[in-house]
């Protein structure tokens, strides 16, 4: 089959129906606005088209990037390791893969090459390719940074830093992860799991961090939710890639309490644990009979002692997965041993009960 360029469209976004009058303006605007992309570097368009169709090469545009391969005709195993691709900068933007994936390919065997695109056809300065092993993109590195494509056009060649994670800050805090999981996986694609943070810029919000597959993953998930507007609880979603610094901080402080000193008697830092009323203290099984009406399937306890204090403070990692629930609950909880009949592993599955509790929505009192 020969080659193709699919080019994107704008659709209609689905709303009220409109009459007769509108429906011929909106399509005077459409066809309009189409001659004008198309009116746009037609030369190296039509030089695009022809290539693709001689070289037999599919190109592929969805949601504002072009791409080849991934994998490529004919490839046969597992994607390229980490450190295989390249992030190729300063493009001149009426330049496309006629030019870009030979000379590209020149250096080894390309596995995927990504044009980033603007609606009117013209490219957004950048791409990305991946190679089919690391000696490939170091070459490439080496051959194309600082190189010039047109006279007085040096682009910039140099490693892809394949991010995988976001920050999306100022969540409400009446968003649960369970609802922020639910609508991620709702849309966006490669999503692996979040994870909830007190945010460390605003009061009463929260920050999220999001974990993708791959870079490419991340890269379309930050592209949908900012051009998206997403919105939870009211709030505006304002997502960025994860800052190493805020990583690091977000990382010890979910690692260590914070300091504790004795102010008027009371020791600070140490989650305080109220005694538990007999109705709270039965969440294990108020827990259980709600997974049994509903269908669920029973609930199995994960913990883990991660830390402990002299003063009798335990730091427990705990997961429960519910057969029913397409994603486990997972998180870290401080708990204390009260006497030697209560088990501090026990103590964790009744708090962490609790939390799946509310999570769910259920009225604890």
């Amino acid at each position: 089959m020969g080659g193709a360029v699919a080019l994107e469209r704008s659709r209609a976004r689905p709303g009220r129906r409109r009459g007769a009058g509108g429906a011929a303006v909106a399509a005077v605007v459409a066809m309009e606005a189409e001659t004008w992309t198309n009116s746009i570097n037609q030369a190296n368009k039509m030089a695009l088209i022809v290539w693709a169709k001689e070289t037999g090469i599919d190109l592929v545009q969805i949601n504002g990037q072009r791409r080849y391969g991934g994998p490529p005709p004919g490839w046969v195993g597992n994607p390229p390791p980490a450190g295989t691709e390249v992030f190729i900068g300063k493009l001149p933007q009426d330049m496309y893969e006629n030019v870009l994936i030979p000379l590209f390919q020149s250096v080894g065997k390309l596995y995927e090459f990504r044009l980033m695109m603007t609606f009117s056809g013209l490219n957004r300065g950048f791409a990305y390719a991946k190679y089919s092993n690391r000696r490939s993109a170091k070459e490439a590195i080496a051959a194309f940074n600082n190189f010039e494509v047109r006279e007085g056009c040096a682009i910039v060649v140099c490693k892809s830093t394949e991010k995988c994670e976001l920050s999306v800050d100022g969540l409400a805090t009446s968003v649960s992860q369970q609802e922020l999981e639910a609508v991620l996986r709702r849309v966006t694609e490669g999503f692996l799991n979040v994870t909830l943070y007190a945010s460390p810029c605003q009061k009463q919000a929260q920050l999220a961090v999001l974990k993708y597959s791959s870079h490419q993953a991340a890269a379309m998930a930050k592209k949908t939710l900012m051009e998206g507007n997403m919105r939870l609880g009211g709030v505006e979603m304002r997502v960025d890639w994860l800052n190493p610094d805020l990583k690091q901080k977000l990382q010890s402080c979910e690692e260590k309490p914070s300091s504790s000193r004795v102010e008027g008697g009371k020791c600070l830092g140490i989650p305080k644990q109220a005694p538990l009323s007999p109705v709270l203290r039965n969440a294990l099984d108020r827990l259980n009979t709600l997974c049994r009406r509903q269908y669920l399937g029973t609930p199995l306890f994960l913990t883990k002692c991660v830390q402990a204090n002299p003063n009798g403070w335990l730091r427990f990692w705990c997961r429960v997965v519910i057969p029913g629930c397409p994603v486990p609950f997972s998180g870290f909880t401080w708990v204390r041993q009260d006497g030697p009949g209560r088990s501090g592993h026990e103590e964790a599955k009744v708090a962490v009960a609790l939390q799946v509790l509310r999570m769910l929505g259920c009225q604890l009192m």
